[in-house]
């Protein structure tokens, strides 16, 4: 029997000067470079070996012209979903896109008018706002309900009270950025009911889902029932899940031949095309060799998460973290503090040395909170862990 291959995460290349988003942006964002950037979601976590490596056997052949995404690569992703969560495409039902956000715009213009209303659920990522208001389109904001111990719901009474004919379309954020909810069964079966009921159509950004924790359990929109397939568009892709944002390819699952072709109209008229080469090989080679690294990044990932909320429990007045299901992006609750949101920034930046993303960003729900990214290594997560409590013990004095 082979022997499983155990990774280790303690260490993590440097990124400074690689033009790293996060590091490049420190001193325009900040106002400093002397942070250390926890704010936009990618890893400060090497990218797996077994990826790196099939991008360099592939560049061995010396032409990189135009090639179309191989069947193979797809069909990878395709028998993932149904191993890992219990969901089967078909090939022809696969479009590549270079993001997710980028298929959020199409999806707004192909399944909605200008004028009508799009429902979004905040606080949210930033890009929900942003592709339907830059699309002429109207927000429908359907906050999410919290209770005492910081875990979210969905407001199905609100939202009842808000659709109306002139609403087409649920933007459903699955695993949820930032709250980091895996949503059960029940709850997204309240949320088909509502948009079966009044013809909205469905676009499931499901791109953490494969960083899922302890029981919980994702469960993709379209696998609800037939006639959830039927109205839902399915955001996927490995960026998140291996680091591997800078490959720029995700991809999306449509079966309802309909909507396939209102989305194709958009989809070809921008002209999307095929990607890049080396993507594809990254792609297929992390859905065909990513299991075991993957379970053992989420182990990881976790103990980053308790790391932190040890952290937290020490200032329980100033601050508090939301409990976590799934994706590596920590809700802190920092009302307790009573700063305002420039102010709260400006602590975390001063104070922790520390670069987050202000909760404000995420909507006006977000208010007082901050939204960690605690994938690191364990040097990165110690540097974190040892700054946020010496801010932390310096506010209370």
């Amino acid at each position: 029997m082979e022997e499983k291959i155990k990774y280790s995460f303690s260490e993590s290349a440097s990124r400074e000067n690689t033009n790293a988003e996060k590091y490049t942006l420190r001193e325009e964002l900040f106002n400093t470079k002397d942070v250390m950037p926890v704010w936009v979601a990618d890893m400060d976590i090497d990218t797996p070996d077994f990826v790196l490596e099939a991008v360099k056997k592939r560049l061995e052949h010396p032409v990189m012209g135009y090639e179309e995404v191989p069947n193979s690569a797809f069909e990878a992703q395709i028998q993932w979903m149904k191993e890992e969560h219990g969901i089967s495409f078909e090939l022809e039902d696969i479009f590549y896109s270079h993001s997710v956000v980028a298929s959020m715009s199409v999806c707004v213009e192909a399944f909605s008018e200008v004028g009508d209303k799009v429902i979004v659920q905040t606080p949210v990522y930033p890009p929900f706002f942003h592709s339907v208001i830059n699309s002429n389109r109207k927000l429908l904001k359907n906050p999410l309900k919290h209770d005492a111990s910081g875990k979210y719901t969905f407001d199905i009474q609100d939202l009842k009270s808000k659709i109306d004919k002139d609403t087409k379309l649920l933007l459903l954020c699955s695993p949820h950025n930032p709250v980091g909810r895996v949503w059960t069964r029940s709850e997204l079966t309240e949320i088909l009911e509502l948009c079966l009921e009044n013809n909205i159509v469905v676009f499931s950004d499901e791109v953490h889902c494969d960083l899922v924790y302890g029981s919980n359990k994702h469960i993709p929109f379209s696998s609800l029932s037939d006639k959830a397939r039927d109205i839902t568009i399915t955001a996927q892709g490995v960026g998140k899940t291996f680091n591997m944002a800078g490959f720029a390819m995700s991809s999306l699952a449509i079966s309802n031949p309909d909507l396939k072709k209102r989305f194709k109209e958009v989809y070809e008229r921008i002209h999307f095309a095929q990607g890049s080469s080396l993507s594809h090989i990254a792609f297929e080679s992390a859905y065909t060799h990513g299991k075991s690294w993957l379970e053992d990044l989420k182990i990881h990932l976790y103990e980053n998460y308790k790391i932190l909320k040890e952290v937290c429990a020490e200032y329980p007045d100033l601050i508090k973290i939301s409990p976590i299901e799934a994706t590596y992006l920590a809700w802190l609750d920092c009302r307790g503090m009573a700063l305002r949101d420039k102010a709260l920034r400006e602590f975390f930046i001063q104070e922790a040395k520390l670069g987050l993303n202000a909760g404000i960003s995420f909507g006006r729900e977000g208010s007082g909170f901050m939204r960690l990214n605690f994938a690191v290594s364990s040097a990165k997560m110690s540097q974190v862990k040892q700054r946020l409590q010496n801010a932390l013990k310096n506010y209370r004095k």
